[in-house]
């Protein structure tokens, strides 16, 4: 059984940055975000947009696929691109910890951030 996913604060954000929370904790997290839902018979995608739903009728492992890593990169509005920076304050990594597994970890972290903003704004 998988464990419950924790909520969206800050510090769930600086852990998946510091490499603290598993990848397929930061993974479900996202899915949940785009809609993506288990069920007992297999991926419901009928709450995720078209276009995702379309390309990915299963959600995508972002730590492993690039390009749905650039999608996600993409369907961040341009308002909340800099939330990394200002909202977590995040000065990037070191050039020796710039491996794709880290960077598709801060580009999830915008998306999440985005994503947590984008509800606080609708509610």
């Amino acid at each position: 059984m998988q464990q419950p996913l924790p909520r969206l604060t800050d510090d769930t954000l600086w852990a998946i940055l510091n490499d603290e929370i598993d990848d397929d904790t930061v993974n479900r997290l996202v899915w949940r975000g785009l809609g993506y839902q288990d069920s007992s018979a297999g991926w419901d995608s009928s709450a995720v947009e078209p276009a995702w739903a379309e390309k990915y009728p299963e959600p995508p492992n972002f730590i492993e696929s690039r390009p749905a890593t650039v999608q996600l990169t993409r369907s961040i509005p341009p308002e909340y691109k800099q939330l990394l920076k200002e909202e977590l304050e995040f000065k990037g990594y070191t050039v020796d910890q710039l491996i794709p597994r880290l960077t598709r970890r801060a580009t999830m972290v915008s998306w999440l951030l985005s994503y947590r903003k984008q509800a606080t704004v609708g509610s």
